[in-house]
């Protein structure tokens, strides 16, 4: 089960179940504040967030064979600091679950993660969308101070 492939017919439940849950996000969730699916090969959504320490954030979900990945751009590579910040961000990390910070494009800081397929309902969608906007709010101010320090000189 932990391997579980979806077959077609299962991505066509899933993508349903995300995209219930995703519109009553958007209705029922002050912090939501757009959600679009995105046509195209894959199954993903795009999810607008309003923080509090980062005014907004976009999650992109993409809904896959074995799992729902999801993620968020947080902030550019750093421009100083360099080991503090990536330090700082790797011991932030022991603290997660669910989600880690990782290095993408251009070097910019990513916060992603994964659900496998088995796994995908309301509950664990609700948590991940908290642990989005709890993990962002707490990381982001400290890891632009490191990062972006001479700007708060």
């Amino acid at each position: 089960m932990a391997d579980e492939v979806a077959d077609p017919k299962r991505l066509a439940e899933l993508e349903q179940v995300i995209a219930v849950w995703l519109s009553e996000q958007l209705r029922d969730n002050p912090m939501v504040a757009a959600v679009e699916r995105i046509d195209e090969d894959d199954i993903r959504w795009f999810v607008r967030i309003k923080g509090e320490t980062k005014d907004v954030y976009s999650i992109w979900f993409t809904l896959r064979q074995r799992s729902l990945h999801f993620e968020t751009y947080v902030m550019p590579a750093p421009e100083e600091n360099e080991a503090a910040f990536y330090e700082h961000l790797l011991r932030r990390n022991r603290k997660l679950h669910g989600l880690t910070f990782c290095i993408g494009s251009e070097d910019a800081v990513f916060l992603a993660g994964a659900l496998p397929i088995h796994a995908i309902d309301e509950g664990e969608l609700d948590r991940v969308l908290g642990s989005f906007y709890a993990y962002v709010e707490q990381c982001f101010v400290p890891a632009l101070r490191i990062g972006f320090a001479s700007r708060f000189a």
